[in-house]
């Protein structure tokens, strides 16, 4: 069974549930994934334009929380204007938009490479009306990002597994350990010198305590009523509310869709810590960070938009040469994750990677993100994505 199934069952306090009725018996059963909340990973198939093209493998890029905050303007001829989706962010866990801008950069990366896979070379010009900045709730609406398109792309061999690559989420394999030849395929992607710098481990004398700080924080999260509601809220139960919103967590446990059906599952309050769910909900967030046979993390000198974005840029083509390997490669956001609570998780973070517990200002170093390396245990499922023209904006 899907972990993060069932974290968000436990979350919510934990049901069991029995029927006994036929009709009951055969709804529990059928839980299979709305085909329709996938079928954006089956590519652009007939779709004439260009453009629109590009746009249908970019929104499969990742974003926290599976938010999808991205809206495209394509009524400029020869453009793509990439803007923020302000009614997608979550301001509990991300209260200054760091991990949204970063999913931008993996959006706009997915765009260029589309691009350059039809012979269209794509030159970005981002903030052309100034950067965004302060609290993603407070955001102007003005674009991320503007694509200038023109002939001359050049395809890029790790296009090829654009509609291959997944976030695992389950436990990794504790017996087939990641290869330094795996790790240094991995932070090669990123080029020596750049914006972006890449460095991982899989030496478990330095896993370990990575390991640790992964459990303590999702501790913190769980134990924060502000980011355990958000997470709740962003819960997709079933196959209905998952097509109808193909965002956020799709969970699809039969037990928990028959507590919602019959009142006995309620999203406006967390377990509490002291709970038996809470504990169980913990341990699903420990058995990850306890599989993890390595890391990989990017980091930036300061902690600009514009390094955000390069950021996202890089991270996606870290995933997709993961594809490439045969690794399963997951984000842990929780150390990095900038709300009082998580302070503490957040210098150690820095603290382990880059030397120093000082993170978060402006033209300080900053790690912008901290993924696990293993290998899945069992096929990874393809997370669900809106149709394309909820991206598209008049």
């Amino acid at each position: 069974m899907d972990e993060r199934r069932n974290f968000v069952r436990l979350l919510g306090g934990g049901v069991v549930v029995a029927a006994g009725a036929a009709a009951l018996a055969a709804w529990w059963l059928n839980s299979d994934m709305p085909a329709a909340a996938l079928e954006v990973w089956n590519g652009p198939g007939n779709e004439p334009d260009v453009r629109k093209r590009a746009v249908a493998y970019a929104v499969t890029a990742p974003t926290a929380y599976n938010c999808q905050p991205w809206l495209v303007d394509l009524r400029e001829p020869d453009a793509i204007v990439v803007y923020c989706d302000r009614e997608r962010v979550q301001p509990e866990s991300d209260p200054f938009g760091r991990q949204v801008v970063i999913g931008h950069g993996a959006f706009i990366e997915l765009l260029v490479m589309a691009l350059a896979q039809q012979g269209v070379q794509a030159s970005v010009q981002l903030w052309p009306q100034g950067e965004l900045i302060g609290e993603p709730r407070h955001w102007p609406h003005i674009p991320v990002a503007r694509l200038r398109l023109a002939d001359g792309g050049v395809p890029d061999p790790l296009f090829a597994q654009v509609l291959r690559r997944r976030t695992p989420k389950q436990r990794f394999d504790l017996t087939r350990p990641v290869s330094a030849d795996i790790l240094q395929g991995l932070t090669s992607v990123v080029p020596v010198g750049g914006m972006v710098s890449s460095s991982g481990t899989v030496e478990m004398a330095r896993v370990l305590p990575l390991r640790r700080l992964c459990a303590a924080a999702a501790r913190v999260e769980l134990a924060t009523p502000g980011t355990a509601m958000e997470n709740l809220q962003l819960l997709r139960i079933g196959p209905q509310e998952i097509l109808e919103h193909r965002d956020g967590f799709s969970v699809n446990d039969p037990a928990l869709r028959i507590a919602v059906a019959l009142g006995q599952f309620s999203r406006s309050a967390p377990a509490p810590e002291d709970s038996p769910s809470f504990r169980q909900a913990l341990q699903m967030f420990e058995d990850q960070a306890q599989t993890a046979m390595g890391f990989v993390w990017l980091s930036t000198r300061g902690n600009s938009r514009t390094e955000q974005i390069a950021a996202g840029r890089a991270h996606v083509r870290q995933q997709l040469r993961a594809t490439d390997l045969g690794l399963g490669m997951h984000p842990m956001s929780q150390p990095l994750e900038e709300f009082a609570e998580m302070a503490p998780c957040r210098a150690v973070a820095h603290d382990l990677l880059l030397g120093t517990a000082r993170p978060g200002d402006r033209h300080s170093p900053t790690v912008q993100m901290m993924c696990r390396l293993g290998y899945p245990m069992a096929p990874v499922p393809a997370a669900p994505r809106r149709p394309l023209g909820d991206f598209m904006t008049a």
